[in-house]
């Protein structure tokens, strides 16, 4: 549809001006992206809808395997439609802005829709706004591609399309620019403001013409906020941090042991035998889980044991605040599992049902104990922010997505506090999240600072310099001397027979006795060279290199790969497209 709608946007970019142009594009990326969103979200309801009539007690079994058909036919289409190739999650979207020039394939326009509409449809354990990102993201960037536009505004047109995605899907356009900000455009500028809002208002728009009551997740208050209750919301802020803490440990661990399965179709087998254990223990682990959500919100939270093989165990408060736990813990194993096992989904529903869930536990636990009367409601809602914050380092995010979906700022301060806390909390014993830790991985580097982003554009292979005469070690000083006169440069690498670097030639050291003739032929090059004061590896991030620089106060350092010499890194050379890249933003 992009390319077929090529020709008349560039008829009209021939006649606005670039910012006008950028407006007009926002609007357009924003509409589509919200489109797709809808497309996939009230897809999955009415899967959903097919498959829970399934649900009846007498074949509640035969509902319980459900995901791993999901599962199965998500990883069936990945590889024979998508070449057995799909990029998931924020940090694949962000190493594409950084690393690619914010060029994303045209295929994830719609595979991250059939995808995860297959996976969370038969009810895998995940959350869809994840890949309502992801297809916003390509379809910026592709319509960006198509029409011929700079990097600068492709890049702002990716996060366009994901701050549509999140709008639609929640109704809750703030939210979705804050996301775009705060996940993927880290650099973002006051200029890319304006076309992130109209991109985002568009995708809410479409959401709330098309989508039917009940398809979005929205709340309406129902207790005001008591200032006497500060405390309570502030231990929970620290409990949303601990169980964040908790996710990230659990879904790392689950994933990693999945990687070890080297065979898909095994991976499909375990995860889905796996959920379908969970399943039938815990009904509300099957898709997104809001519908659990909605239960704590109408107050009907013993519906929750519905359908479960041990629903007559739970006949008290006590023993629905001790299911309630568990659902908390194994929500986190059945994300982690349904995307291990080869499922494609995200983690902000995840994380949005086990806060619901965590804020439910703490206040009726409080209540029940007789320390207080808490609001069952308001930390049910509050605590979503919390562990939305504490999963994604994204407060802003969390706090104003909760805001819009019960339709006021009542809740303000206490999402504030429980926001920062959990951040603070989660922050203190791991500075990155599960996205943040999976980009430093495929940038082998941090980038917690704009800065650090930037450097990390640079490719170290691009910036070496090979325009150096190299010289053997067992050469002597007349050959030095011809070597010198041939060239422009004030450093000589030594390299052995098998290309090894070995040693270096300073112009100043040789410089006095080059005149002296009568050591020609007695003097080696092995006695003049002195050892590397620092030696870059070719796989090393820039950040280490600079280091590098810094530490040894040289402008010119070797490159090796492997002990390999390639040629030298230029100091001025790193600053110089540095500062190309800072313009370039």
């Amino acid at each position: 549809m992009i390319t077929l709608l090529s020709h008349p946007i560039l008829f009209l970019k021939s006649k606005l001006s670039d910012r006008n142009f950028l407006a007009v594009s926002a609007g357009l990326v924003g509409l589509t992206s919200g489109f797709a969103a809808i497309v996939l979200k009230y897809g999955v309801h009415q899967i959903g809808h097919l498959v829970a009539s399934s649900q009846a007690s007498d074949q509640f079994y035969v509902f319980a395997v459900f995901p791993l058909l999901g599962i199965a036919l998500t990883v069936f289409f990945i590889r024979y439609f998508l070449n057995g190739q799909l990029k998931k999650g924020s940090a694949e979207i962000v190493y594409s802005i950084v690393k690619k020039s914010s060029f994303l394939p045209a295929k994830d326009t719609f595979a991250h829709v059939v995808t995860s509409a297959l996976t969370v449809g038969f009810g895998g354990s995940l959350g869809l706004e994840s890949p309502m990102v992801s297809t916003g993201s390509a379809i910026g960037s592709n319509y960006g591609r198509v029409n011929q536009l700079t990097y600068r505004d492709r890049t702002v047109l990716l996060g366009c399309g994901a701050a549509a995605g999140i709008a639609a899907a929640f109704n809750s356009p703030i939210a979705g620019v804050l996301f775009a900000v705060e996940v993927l455009i880290a650099d973002a500028t006051a200029a890319a403001f304006i076309p992130l809002i109209i991109a985002a208002a568009c995708g809410a728009l479409v959401s709330k013409i098309i989508l039917a009551e009940g398809v979005t997740l929205a709340f309406a208050l129902k207790q005001p906020f008591n200032y006497h209750n500060v405390p309570f919301y502030a231990i929970l802020g620290i409990l949303c941090g601990l169980t964040s803490l908790c996710y990230a440990k659990v879904f790392h661990a689950i994933e990693a042991r999945f990687e070890k399965v080297s065979n898909k179709w095994a991976k499909v087998i375990i995860g889905g035998l796996l959920l379908f254990g969970l399943i039938t223990l815990f009904p509300p682990l099957f898709g997104e889980g809001y519908e659990g959500v909605r239960m704590l919100e109408s107050k009907d939270a013993s519906q929750l044991a519905a359908g479960s093989i041990i629903n007559h165990l739970v006949h008290s408060e006590l023993t629905l605040l001790l299911f309630v736990g568990g659902l908390i813990f194994f929500k986190i194993m059945a994300a982690a599992i349904t995307i291990g096992s080869g499922g494609n989904g995200g983690s902000f529903a995840p994380s949005l049902v086990v806060g619901s869930y965590l804020g439910f536990l703490f206040a009726r636990l409080v209540n029940y104990l007789g320390w207080a009367q808490l609001p069952v409601s308001n930390m049910t809602l509050v605590a979503m922010a919390g562990i939305l914050s504490g999963v994604f380092y994204a407060p802003l995010t969390a706090i104003f997505l909760i805001a819009e979906i019960t339709g006021g700022y009542n809740l303000i301060i206490p999402l504030m506090i429980v926001s920062a806390l959990s951040l603070s909390v989660t922050h203190l014993f791991q500075p990155m999240s599960l996205e943040g830790k999976k980009l430093a991985r495929l940038l082998n580097s941090t980038f917690e600072t704009r800065d650090k982003l930037l450097l990390s554009r640079l490719n170290l292979a691009e910036l070496v310099e090979k325009n150096f005469s190299v010289i053997s070690p067992d050469a002597r000083l007349t050959d030095l001397v011809k070597t010198i006169s041939a060239s422009q440069r004030n450093i000589f690498p030594v390299v052995d027979t098998g290309l090894r670097l070995v040693g270096l030639i300073h112009m100043d050291k040789v410089r006095r006795i080059m005149f002296e003739t009568e050591k020609y032929e007695t003097t080696y090059v092995k006695d003049l060279m002195d050892k590397p004061d620092a030696i870059v590896e070719l796989n090393e991030n820039l950040h280490e290199v600079f280091a590098k620089f810094d530490r040894t106060n040289r402008w010119n350092l070797p490159v090796v790969e492997n002990g390999i010499y390639l040629g030298f890194l230029s100091k001025s050379s790193m600053l110089t497209r540095y500062r190309k890249e800072i313009l370039e933003s």
